[in-house]
């Protein structure tokens, strides 16, 4: 008897250890649903438990190769690794992606996995693929295939190309302005400067006294000499008393002064613009005597009726001036032309691709 337990304890020993080394290697595989419609996809779970460090071999299909008869492998999804049991055991997970357009049971055989070039395979699965009714005696409520929707309009993908456009008509405008100053020889930037605006009798006198030192009085060409005269009392009057006398005739500045001025200045007014009617019309001759007494007429009825004005801030000017411009600065002008005009082909060209890839 002593003998016969002996037996059984070695047996069940033995037994134990054979269970627990078969025990070691589980394969579970497992199904998201039931069934699906036809075109559907359905994931599949397969679940491998082993000893750590095991070397484990997961099954693998080509795309749209068939597991089974009407049954195609789409894609599968990288394999997960979980360690438990104090880094003893670990659990290997991976999910397949499988559709079928035919309506049918499908049984999904068994899953093999090799486990340190062991075989161990698991449980068979059966998947039901359901196809959609059709009313065939009602044809009015079949739909054909509905056109494709537009995207909606997105202003963060045409971000660049409204920027880059922006930024094409500037280059544009300067490249345009640059070339025009250049054809015409013009400066590019204009210059400003203030200028002091002086009083009216000043501009008078200051032009008078030109008159004077070129002795013009004393010229044999009075013409010349009374048109300039003239000219100088004609711009005076304008800007003292805001009529415009450079287009109007001796009579009629004579007549128009008659409301603000007294009779004794504009007798010498008088005097002095008959003169020159004659002189530049009737070609008379005058003395020396004679112009020298209306040079000084014009001066006594400018200082008469000049108004003290007070002093003013300097106004600017423009002043434009004719730039002559060397030949290394006209063709390094010509350069940056030319590089500016390839920048803005390189954002024309960038602007039409995005708008191209925009609108696909």
């Amino acid at each position: 008897m002593r003998l016969l337990g002996n037996y059984m304890v070695l047996f069940i020993c033995c037994l134990l250890c054979f269970v627990e080394a078969n025990a070691q290697v589980t394969v579970d595989a497992k199904l998201d649903s039931a069934g699906i419609f036809i075109g559907q996809r359905i994931g599949l779970t397969l679940e491998v438990s082993a000893d750590a460090g095991k070397d484990v071999v997961l099954p693998e299909w080509d795309s749209l190769q068939q597991v089974t008869p009407g049954l195609e492998f789409v894609r599968a999804e990288k394999a997960d690794t979980s360690i438990l049991n104090d880094g003893k055991r670990m659990m290997l997970s991976r999910r397949y992606y499988f559709t079928s357009f035919d309506s049918a049971l499908y049984l999904i055989p068994e899953l093999n996995v090799k486990v340190d070039g062991k075989e161990y395979q698991s449980k068979r699965l059966a998947l039901k693929v359901l196809t959609f009714d059709v009313d065939t005696l009602h044809a009015d409520s079949i739909f054909g295939i509905k056109e494709e929707l537009a995207p909606p309009f997105d202003w963060a993908e045409w971000e660049q190309v409204i920027w880059f456009s922006v930024l094409s008509l500037l280059i544009a405008g300067l490249l345009g302005y640059v070339i025009y100053r250049l054809k015409t020889n013009k400066p590019i930037i204009r210059r400003i400067r203030n200028k002091k605006r002086l009083a009216p009798h000043k501009v008078a006198m200051q032009k008078i006294e030109q008159i004077k030192e070129d002795k013009m009085w004393q010229s044999e060409d009075s013409k010349e000499y009374y048109t300039q005269l003239t000219d100088t009392l004609r711009n005076y009057i304008k800007e003292r008393y805001g009529f415009n006398a450079m287009e109007m005739t001796s009579y009629e500045i004579i007549q128009k002064l008659q409301e603000v001025n007294d009779e004794d200045a504009i007798n010498e007014l008088r005097e002095l613009f008959q003169t020159a009617d004659l002189v530049k019309f009737a070609k008379y001759s005058t003395l020396i005597n004679e112009n020298d007494r209306n040079l000084v007429n014009a001066i006594e009825y400018i200082n008469q009726t000049k108004l003290e004005e007070p002093e003013q801030k300097p106004q600017p000017e423009v002043i434009v001036v004719e730039e002559k411009r060397s030949k290394v600065a006209k063709w390094t002008l010509i350069g940056s032309i030319v590089v500016a005009s390839l920048v803005l082909l390189g954002v024309l060209i960038f602007i039409g691709y995005r708008i191209y890839m925009l609108t696909l």
